[in-house]
């Protein structure tokens, strides 16, 4: 069973930089749709990015759009979320998502704090 787990979180000052990782064990990201997703407190999760099955199509919801850049190495079995520009309003806990067909698998998260 494909098994995720992010990493790279942390705490940043705005308009500084991090990358996240999402590394999979137990089968192969590539086959997969990767989701990069945010759940900050008292909200909902909420769709960042999608990188589809093939790798050919990346989405991002606007708020991110131009700042952050998701990625993958398949050699690696890793997925990448390249964040610049951080902003207050991006602090949350970020998750990876890998889908294939119905199934889901989801990590444990990673805490993202941005504050001076």
């Amino acid at each position: 069973q494909l098994q995720v787990v992010e990493s790279g979180g942390g705490l940043v000052q705005p308009g500084g930089s991090l990358r996240l990782s999402c590394a999979a064990s137990g089968g192969t990201l590539a086959n997969y749709a990767i989701g990069w997703f945010r759940q900050a407190p008292g909200k909902e999760r909420e769709p960042v990015s999608c990188i589809s099955s093939g790798g050919g199509r990346t989405t991002y919801a606007d708020s991110v759009k131009g700042r952050f850049t998701a990625s993958r190495d398949i050699a690696k079995n890793t997925v990448y979320l390249q964040m610049n520009s951080l902003k207050p309003e991006d602090t949350a806990v970020y998750y990876c998502n890998a889908q294939l067909g119905m199934y889901y698998y989801w990590g444990q998260g990673t805490q993202v704090t941005v504050s001076s």
